[in-house]
């Protein structure tokens, strides 16, 4: 079920605070963040976020594509390693 769009998006606001003030000052730092429900304003485009995905951190650049999906989409959880080994056997005629 989706957000109600009497509330609007869901941003957190210490990410809203952080890109604002690294707006002012100037700088463009990597963003450790964990809120990977936060979804993607305009605001965000341009700036590196380091999106923790249960172990470590991921840099995420956010670009205009990005703007309406959520952080932790771009910060899988899982790694995929195959769908089992294949077991080179050697035959041998006699």
């Amino acid at each position: 079920m989706s957000r109600s769009s009497i509330k609007g998006p869901y941003v957190a606001e210490k990410l809203i605070a952080k890109v604002e003030r690294m707006k002012n000052s100037g700088k463009k730092e990597p963003i450790k963040t964990w809120a990977r429900s936060s979804q993607i304003p305009p605001e965000f485009v341009g700036y590196t976020f380091l999106v923790h995905n249960g172990k470590v951190f991921k840099d995420v650049f956010i670009t205009e594509d990005m703007v309406g999906h959520r952080l932790g989409e771009f910060s899988a959880t899982r790694n995929f390693r195959g769908h089992g080994r294949i077991v080179k056997r050697l035959l041998t005629k006699t």
